[in-house]
């Protein structure tokens, strides 16, 4: 039994259709394990001070997974991995992968134990409104996710080899993996140990997603070994590759962590309900925007190499047309069936009503952003596929300074402001609740992502040269479709809360599912009835699908 199971680990996958069914299914499963891990947290603490320690943690060792780990990112690796197995130089892959062990492994325990001897002066300042016992136990749960990025750093450098050797379903399996951890934590230590065992979870999430590596690795004779004499020159290829991509990801981390320490101040529950809302929002921004833009890049990459700027701009603009077609509409219907969704997915056990609402409400507001942070994701693969780094991460640092300002004056602003405070109580239905200030920093980063959005639009054209005209005639038809489907969905859940009885799981799921799929039918209809082009070809791709017609793909050798 056991050879099976390592025999199908070790199996090859060469097609692209089946590297994608397979990619693509792993990526929903742990989707799914993600919403279901976020039910059980919500179900056991509902959005309280626990919860709050529990995500704030996170946030330095997520800066650090951020400006270290992706240092050896899988995107970057893979390229020189295969250049030199390709040549069948596997001894030269062997001392390539020796150097990067040694130096990223010297440069991540050396970071790791300065941060845990510093911890206690640093976790006053990731939640400044945390107590002095809320401070220790942020400080013991920060030590244990240390380990975290060291572990998935090295099913980074683990993963660039099962990739390079087509061991897909290897690779596939890391994230549902991780997450199955987390799950474990959360029913079986979290009893015993409290919030350390939650931790402890992810750390062993982390550590099965880093060792499902192993096999492949040892059978093909490409584990790497520390050695003392690394080939620094092979390492600084790779860094100078990666490091304006860490400093871009950690831009974003350092934003967020600012954030994290404003909601410290605003009340128990307000770094959990921040945390929902923004993973809640993650799920179609990974559906359709990174989707979209991790596989246009192959295709941007070839076309900049051959010199053909009008093609390049034709397939950005393929992408944008439809990270739009399908992002207006999420977003639309996200904000309509917000009460929905939440209330579905989070409400269960402690997690009640008004942590609903409040969720449900930062979540409209950082879904107004899904669409911009899908069209950036592109916009940086197309400088990426250029060679062209430095433009990316100064847009991109220049968005968090927003952030965190805007974070800061907004808070202001709604502690001042009676006005302001009704108005946005008023519109977003939380009026008489406790706690509505946390909702000007999803406010913040939706405004910071669409001036970051703005600004991407301007420089790549003024950099590439003009979107065509179609772009311009997708969006406005995208925008007024969604628009429709909103209100048909609007109008539904009024009609439907009379049919069913929403005070019970099976009765609010319902309304929202009937709601939302007649919204989406809508939106096709009316789109068809304007001979949209992403209705078109999202026609022939479902008939090339199902009728085995053989489509003209690019074949795409990297997936993030």
């Amino acid at each position: 039994m056991v050879e099976k199971i390592l025999n199908f680990l070790h199996k090859e996958l060469n097609g692209l259709h089946q590297v994608a069914f397979l990619l693509a299914s792993a990526a929903v499963a742990s989707q799914l394990l993600a919403l279901v891990r976020d039910r059980l947290l919500a179900a056991r603490f509902g959005a309280g001070l626990e919860l709050d320690i529990y995500y704030a943690a996170f946030r330095l060792p997520d800066l650090v997974f951020a400006t270290l780990v992706s240092l050896v990112s899988v995107t970057v690796l893979i390229p020189f991995l295969i250049e030199k197995l390709k040549t069948g130089h596997h001894q030269s892959a062997q001392a390539f992968l020796n150097s990067l062990l040694t130096v990223f492994l010297f440069l991540m325990v050396l970071v790791s134990v300065v941060l845990l001897i510093v911890m206690p002066t640093l976790a006053p300042l990731v939640a400044p409104g945390f107590s002095g016992a809320a401070q220790k136990q942020l400080v013991l749960l920060s030590r244990i996710l240390l380990l975290s990025p060291l572990l998935l750093g090295l099913s980074n450098l683990f993963g660039a080899v099962t990739q390079s050797l087509g061991r897909f379903f290897v690779y596939a399996l890391g994230p549902v993996l991780y997450n199955l951890g987390i799950i474990l934590g959360i029913c079986l230590f979290e009893p015993f140990w409290g919030l350390a065992g939650l931790t402890i979870g992810v750390v062993l999430g982390a550590l099965a997603h880093c060792l499902i590596h192993l096999p492949v690795m040892v059978r093909n004779g490409l584990l790497p070994r520390l050695t003392g004499r690394p080939n620094f020159r092979e390492t600084n290829a790779v860094f100078s590759v990666s490091v304006p991509r860490s400093l871009a990801l950690a831009s974003n981390q350092l934003a967020l962590l600012v954030l994290v320490a404003l909601a410290s101040f605003l009340g128990a529950g307000s770094i959990a309900v921040l945390n929902f809302a923004l993973n809640l929002q993650s799920v179609p921004l990974v559906i359709v925007g990174v989707s979209y833009s991790v596989a246009a890049f192959p295709a941007l990459a070839k076309l900049f190499a051959a010199g053909d700027k009008t093609e390049f701009m034709k397939q950005i603009a393929v992408a944008i047309r439809h990270i739009l077609f399908w992002s207006l509409l999420a977003t639309v219907l996200f904000i309509v069936l917000r009460a929905q969704i939440v209330r579905v997915i989070l409400g269960a056990g402690r997690f009640d009503w008004q942590d609903t609402r409040l969720t449900a409400a930062a979540l409209a507001l950082f879904i107004l952003s899904v669409a911009g942070q899908g069209l950036i994701q592109l916009f940086i693969r197309g400088y990426y596929a250029c060679g062209k780094t430095r433009r990316p991460l100064l847009l991109n640092a220049l968005a968090a300074a927003v952030i965190i300002g805007l974070g800061f004056i907004l808070s202001k602003l709604f502690v001042w402001s009676t006005l302001l405070k009704h108005l946005i109580e008023a519109v977003l239905r939380v009026t008489n609740i406790n706690g509505t200030a946390v909702l000007m920093l999803p406010l913040a980063y939706s405004l910071g992502v669409m001036i970051n959005l703005f600004l991407f639009w301007f420089f790549f054209q003024k950099d590439f040269g003009p979107f065509p005209k179609i772009v311009d005639r997708s969006l406005v038809q995208s925008f007024f479709a969604s628009l429709i489907a909103g209100l048909v969905s609007y109008q539904l859940l009024n009609i439907l809360d009379n049919l069913f009885n929403i005070n019970t799981f099976l009765g609010i799921f319902a309304q929202g599912l009937f709601a939302g799929l007649s919204g989406i039918v809508i939106f096709f209809l009316v789109l068809k009835w304007w001979r949209n082009k992403e209705v078109a070809e999202l026609q022939r791709s479902l008939w090339v699908r199902f009728w085995k017609i053989k489509p003209a793909l690019v074949p795409e050798k990297e997936e993030l």
